[in-house]
């Protein structure tokens, strides 16, 4: 009896620290999502902080893919925006590239 005793406690240790673990998970996973809700400048800043271990334990992609999907859909007009030059002297719309040529953009290191 006495064994049964102590399984019984064990059990209910093991239950709360699963319990625990699973909450963790559960606000870690609520808080990069509104993280990647953010404007890209503070995104990267609280990003450049989280280790490269959590982008494997922390389901990135799936949450990456609802919060930054956007209104747009395939087939419809990309919404218009200004962006500053990689040399910072120029600001580009995209409405002014409509009807001249197809436009690409490049996100990420291209070195």
């Amino acid at each position: 009896m006495r064994y049964g005793r102590a399984f019984a406690d064990s059990m209910k240790i093991a239950l709360k620290v699963i319990a625990l673990a699973a909450a963790a998970y559960v606000v870690l996973c609520c808080f990069l999502f509104a993280m990647m809700a953010q404007p890209p400048g503070r995104f990267a800043g609280v990003m450049k902080h989280v280790p490269w271990p959590a982008m494997v334990i922390l389901p990135f992609r799936p949450l990456w893919n609802v919060a930054r999907s956007g209104p747009a859909r395939v087939g419809e007009m990309a919404p218009d925006f200004d962006l500053e030059s990689t040399d910072h002297q120029d600001q580009f719309r995209l409405s002014s590239l409509r009807g001249q040529k197809p436009a690409v953009l490049v996100f990420g290191s291209y070195t």
